[in-house]
């Protein structure tokens, strides 16, 4: 059993002002695999107190020397990768080969993508030659606090805490109860890194204690959320008694288009894409509308891609999805399941209960609906599953119309041989981002969505950016530049 009861509040490792244990759980075997505390506001406080007294001599450090620190940070993170992606594998179930290879370099990809684009950021500009005395300052905005969830870790931690660190903000990391150990080995990181105390700092907790508390906190000028939509609404109510900046990267619905043009592999790919991470991904093609001279050969090759999706436990090598994260997760996307059938959904493949040979763990069977009528539960709501709703239509304005009939607006998919097809769609699909062909967005890209989903542009310049405020200067002295 792993004990992790410490928070790293100030530059070191302290016992909560409270008792307050609490079990991590293995969602592979459904046993408890870790011990951690959760916080109170006597913890809170004292984060939120460091950060607020660290801020003045961090903010105030050359750009270069927070820089520097960061390169330490990744050479640290690089050369624990390993340690790193063990903890993801236990605590949230993602398979030890994808932990390796997707899950944990997730982190240091961010790190990297950081460090490129922070010589792009002006701290100090000129307004334009009409006003040769004006500038435009970027200054760190403050204490900020960063809540992130189980699902992609430390994605989710570096695409904050580092451009946090880099804009020369302090912050406290709440990361999520359900997986904490990554988060905790990310803190003895930036311990070994050097950086001052009180710049990072992390307290175990849940959403409606230590989360409502770093939201409503004064001292607290920004809030970094990423998690469900529902929760999202709750911090931005909390946070606006304070008036503090809130910037949320929320669920999703993605739609992925696919013309009988696409390549041969477009719907196996969005397939395996779906069915990725468990299908817990917030920008998951979760719907999949295929041109209907197409469909029926679609069909037939999710179902078969479904079928050949083997499922086990995170700790065994392959290449397999692992559980779900919980059994709230798991009795969840069983409904859905079950609303899919109820409502008339074709199902082909996958269905409700634990897959064949299995009986322990949160591990749901990797399904495919086809003949989803826009408006079905399924086509409506994130599932946050391994949950496929499969939906023909016979023009491109049909296409669109579905999926933009959604209230969130994260990744849109489009999968076409004719690139003007392409490039019409990319800017007709509601959504903050649009991958095409399988196409990687680039390193440094902003991730983000519009709607439900969010506002938030997380990555590169535009994701250190969000840490900094404009200050407007009138009366410069340009010979002393």
């Amino acid at each position: 059993m792993i004990e992790k009861r410490d928070f790293y509040i100030n530059g070191a490792w302290i016992a909560p002002a409270t008792a307050r244990d609490h079990a991590v759980i293995d969602p592979s075997t459904e046993d408890s695999c870790a011990v951690i505390s959760l916080g109170t506001e006597a913890d809170t406080n004292a984060a939120v107190a460091a950060a607020k007294a660290a801020f003045p001599a961090w903010a105030a450090t050359p750009p270069a020397e927070r820089l520097a620190l960061v390169r330490r940070l990744l050479e640290i993170y690089e050369s624990r990768n390993e340690e790193m992606a063990q903890a993801i594998s236990l605590e949230m179930g993602a398979p030890i080969d994808m932990a390796r290879a997707s899950q944990a370099p997730a982190g240091s990809f961010h790190i990297r993508n950081f460090i490129t684009a922070f010589p792009h950021i002006e701290w100090i500009r000129p307004l334009g030659p009409h006003a040769p005395n004006a500038r435009i300052a970027m200054e760190p905005i403050g204490v900020v606090g960063l809540i992130t969830p189980w699902n992609w870790p430390m994605n989710q931690v570096a695409l904050k805490a580092v451009p946090a660190l880099l804009a020369g903000c302090t912050m406290v990391l709440k990361p999520s109860e359900e997986a904490p150990l990554s988060s905790m080995l990310f803190a003895e990181f930036v311990q070994q890194a050097g950086f001052p105390a009180g710049v990072f700092n992390l307290v175990n907790g849940d959403g409606a204690g230590v989360g409502s508390q770093l939201s409503k906190h004064p001292d607290v000028q920004m809030i970094s959320f990423t998690g469900s939509t529902r929760a999202g609404k709750a911090i931005s109510l909390a946070a606006a008694e304070t008036l503090k900046r809130v910037t949320l990267e929320l669920g999703g619905k993605g739609a992925n288009l696919v013309f009988a043009d696409a390549d041969d592999k477009a719907v196996e790919r969005g397939v395996r894409h779906m069915f990725n991470n468990s299908g817990q991904s917030c920008n998951a093609p979760s719907r999949m509308l295929v041109e209907r001279a197409a469909y029926d050969r679609a069909v037939e090759i999710a179902r078969e891609v479904a079928e050949k999706t083997a499922v086990a436990p995170a700790s065994q090598s392959g290449k397999h999805i692992g559980p779900v994260v919980n059994k709230r997760q798991w009795d969840q996307i069983q409904g859905y399941i079950q609303n899919g059938i109820e409502e008339g959904a074709r199902l082909v493949a996958g269905g409700l209960g634990l897959p064949e040979g299995v009986n322990k763990g949160y591990f749901v069977r990797p399904t495919v609906f086809a003949d989803v009528k826009p408006g079905m539960t399924i086509e409506k709501e994130e599932i946050f599953g391994p949950v496929l709703a499969m939906i023909p239509f016979d023009t491109e304005e049909e296409a669109v119309r579905i999926a933009n009939d959604t209230p969130y607006g994260l990744t849109n998919y489009v999968q076409s041989g004719d690139g003007k097809r392409r490039n019409r769609l990319a800017r007709a699909l509601h959504s903050g981002m649009v991958e095409m062909n399988g196409e990687s967005r680039g390193a440094g890209a902003p991730f983000g969505g519009v709607g439900m989903s969010g506002r938030a542009r997380e990555g590169g310049v535009w994701g250190i950016e969000e840490f900094l405020e404009v200050k407007s200067i009138s009366g410069w002295d340009g010979s002393q530049d």
